[in-house]
Formats: structure tokens, sequence, C-alpha cells
């Protein structure tokens, strides 16, 4: 086992390791993948300061979520069924990174590193120091007995639930907790959850039920928001909107189609769900091709979302390439009802370098391309980058001192960072960044396969954190 000694030391270790590879951060251009050469080589460290003007160079502006995950006291949600039957390494989230237990020794490691707060989420099954909180209602783990009573999201009584869930917590927490997000990727929920199912619940009616459950899902937030702004918004001066998450979308060629195609990818992703907050109603391109199968907002209902949202949280991570497909498939599905065709390669050369993941290709451009598109059409007042991130193989086998030498990642955020400080240059009002992740953690159906965090955690050896490179670049770069 791993004494504290021992930790510094790797880590001073893999710091010398940088050193002797003599690293530069390299700023890619958008279309060339990471094993091109950039245009422009960036030698100089950034700093706090120099990530653009706005509360995301002061003193309380890089933030950083976390996904609390833990058993003591809960009751059971979806995603523990799910957890035992279709996790890639057949590990479950029963005890994670700990944090449940080791909150304070976390909350230590923020401070220390310069970090000004973090995101994390609220057990829905559970209810019943100087970091900002930013809070997420709901990350996807309903408890299982709405889903075995009514079917969760697919029915509307799930709007009220939400409603008096969201209730007791601005009651509880609301004098501390001043920044709210009630649904976490409502995209990734819906996908994931009810298209290809495999994330819980599980289900594969990819024709209809994914946009039964986005339609709840708005209404349960706009409910929620609505709640809390009649009731405790005044007295609580806090503010509340969601996060939602897009891939950004390159035309695989320069044909108009594929251009058109590009953008009506956008829409089906982020404009699914921003379109009903900004304007009442869906994107006309999904109300054409989508047709009955699309429900429809009553007037109330469409008052009710429009304008529910005070900043936007959104999540990005990658990019891919987009043709047009026109295609009359026999069956029909959300992952077809775009005609649009996906990919990470073009004529053989990849979008960006691969992470650990097989989704994830960097690809910074398209975070400053996703920000400029908001601008644009939805013109949000403020918006969070609630979550970036770039992950790694757990490859238990290498020395831990080159699993600490995390240079990549840092040229990830480095360059991500970049692409928001050059949004907003061009006039878009990004308040603040949150990275993925703090803590190396249990993701999803990859299980711990991959790791995302900045810092290492010793899953084997009483969970110590061990700062990976990564962690040292931000807390440096934070003090600027």
């Amino acid at each position: 086992m791993l004494t504290v000694q021992d930790a510094r030391n790797l880590a001073v270790k893999a710091e010398s390791i940088l050193n002797e590879k003599q690293w530069e951060f390299k700023r890619y251009s958008g279309e060339k993948s990471l094993g091109d050469k950039g245009k422009e080589v960036v030698t100089a460290t950034p700093t706090r300061s120099s990530v653009g003007k706005g509360s995301i160079n002061g003193g309380r502006s890089n933030k950083f979520p976390y996904k609390l995950v833990h058993k003591a006291g809960r009751n059971n949600v979806v995603t523990d069924a799910l957890s035992r039957q279709r996790i890639k390494d057949h590990t479950n989230a029963d005890v994670a990174p700990d944090f449940y237990h080791r909150y304070k020794e976390d909350v230590a490691l923020m401070k220390n590193m310069g970090l000004d707060a973090f995101r994390f989420s609220i057990s829905w099954a559970r209810i019943l120091p100087r970091i900002k909180p930013f809070v997420a209602l709901f990350h996807w783990d309903l408890p299982q007995a709405l889903e075995d009573e009514y079917g969760g999201f697919l029915n509307a009584k799930i709007v009220e639930d939400f409603r008096n869930y969201s209730d007791i917590c601005f009651k509880e927490f609301g004098d501390r907790v001043k920044n709210w997000l009630t649904i976490n990727e409502p995209t990734t929920f819906t996908l994931q959850g009810y298209a290809t199912g495999v994330q819980a619940p599980g289900r594969c009616d990819s024709g209809t039920e994914p946009y039964i459950v986005g339609h709840n899902i708005l209404l349960a937030h706009a409910a929620a928001v609505k709640l809390y702004r009649e009731q405790y918004q005044k007295t609580q001066q806090g503010q509340i909107a969601l996060t939602l998450v897009s891939d950004w979308f390159v035309p695989k060629t320069d044909s108009e189609a594929d251009k058109i195609a590009a953008e009506r990818m956008v829409n089906f992703t982020l404009g699914w769900f921003l379109e009903p907050l900004t304007f009442g109603d869906y994107p006309g391109t999904m109300k054409s091709h989508v047709g009955e199968r699309l429900p429809k907002f009553t007037e109330e209902q469409s008052n009710m979302v429009k304008g529910s949202f005070d900043f936007l949280g959104m999540n990005y991570y990658t990019a891919m390439f987009a043709a047009d497909n026109p295609t009359n498939y026999s069956k029909s599905s959300y992952l077809t009802d775009s005609r649009v065709e996906i990919s990470f390669d073009r004529n053989g050369e990849p979008i960006g370098r691969q992470a650990g993941s097989f989704w994830l290709h960097y690809y910074p451009t398209g975070l400053k391309n996703l920000l400029l598109h908001a601008k644009k059409y939805y013109s949000p007042s403020t918006i969070y980058i609630t979550e970036n991130g770039v992950d790694e193989i757990n490859n238990t086998t290498l020395p831990l001192e080159q699993q600490l030498a995390d240079e990549w990642r840092i040229d990830y955020h480095f360059s991500h960072l970049t692409s928001v400080q050059e949004a907003i240059k061009e006039g878009v009002n990004v308040k603040g960044y949150f990275a993925w992740t703090l803590l190396d953690v249990f993701e999803w159906a990859s299980g711990f396969t991959v790791r995302f965090g900045i810092n290492y955690v010793d899953f084997n050896g009483g969970f110590k954190r061990i700062p990976k490179q990564s962690a040292r670049w931000f807390q440096t770069m934070l003090k600027g």
C-alpha cells in the first residue's frame, strides 16, 4: 500500500519525466487530426488571467465537476441494476472513488489546487469549506421505485414527482446552493437509455420513446424552474438552469447537402432541447423529419418551458463528420431520423487524436464553434462550460509514475481553454469552465476501464488520491 510520501515521490518523478520530454503545448487547427502539426506552437504556460475576460479568469471562475457515487443510506436507482449487467469490466459503482467518506480530503485537495467551485449531483433516491457548489438535481439516477411504478420519464407523472423532489432540495440546501442544474445531459440520457440501451434503464424502442422522454424532461425541468422562481429565488438569490451536451459536426465534404446535414445534426442534439427552452417549440427540422412521433407542447407548456433557464450549462467533448444520407428506412428511429451519417474519419483520416474511449477524439475548435452557434441562434445571456475532459485507458501494468505523466491531457485542456478564449473574444459570455473530472471515477458503462481524472485514484490501494501532472498544471495556471 502506498504511503503519502510514496505518492509525493511518484508525482515528483512524473514531473521529471515530462521535463525530460521538454513538452510543448500545441494548438491544433480544427480540420487536422492531432497527429498533424498545428498552425501554431505555444510555449508559454497559460494563466488564469490569460483565458479571457469575465469571471472565467476571476477568483471564483474555474470549476471542476465530480459525480457523487455512493451507496450508504439510499434506495435503489435504475443505474444499480444496469451496472451489474452491462458494464465493460463487470465492476459496479457501489464505492467508486469513495467520495462519500473522503469528501473533506477532496475539498482540501481542490482548495490546494486553487479551484474555486465544484460541480456535483444530489442523489434523488437519498433525499429524504469554501468551494462554490454547482449542484445537479438529476444525473440519471432515477429511483427504481418510480421506474417500476409508472415507467419513469416515459410517463408524465414524472413531472410532478421531479418538482416535489426539487422542492425538497431547494428548501433544504438553497441557503447554501446558489447555482442549480436541474438535469444533466438530457440528450445522452434519452439516446443511451431509450434508443441504444447502453445506459439505464436500458430500453431500445428508439422510434418513439426518446422523444417522449425528452418531452417529459423539458416539462419536469420547467416545472422545477417555475417553482424555484416563484417560491425560492427572491429570498435565496440563486440561479437555475440545466446542462446540455452536444458534439460538433463537421461537413464530410464541401457539398451543400453535407453542410446542411451537419447543421441538421446540431439541431437533433443541441437544438432538440435548446430550441424549446429559447422559443417554446422544437426545431423545424425535427418536426419535419420526425412528424407525429414528436410530442407537441400545449400553449401553457410552451410558455412554461420558454425562457426557463438563467444561464446555459454546456458540456463538450468531441466532434464528428456529418454526411447527408437521404435513405428511407423501413423502421423509424431517433438514430436515423436526422438522415445524417456520422463518422470519426474522412478518407481514412481521423477527425482528431482518439482518447481512451472510442467516441472521444480531440477537436478543440468544435467547442468554439458550438459556443458561437449557441450565441448566433439562441443568445443565452451566460454560458458555463459544465463538462470538458479526456480519458485514457486504465492500464495498471504501467509503472505508476507513467500513469501520472498525462501531458496529452494538459494539451487537451489547454487547447479547449484556448478555444473558449477565442469564443469570448468574439462576444460569447462564458463565465466558467469545469474539467471532467477532479478524480478518476466509475465511468458509467465503461466502469473502471478508463480514467478521466486529473487526480489519480488508487482503487486497489485504499483509494489514495495522487495528483497527475495535469492537476499540477492546473494548479500553476490558476495562480496566474
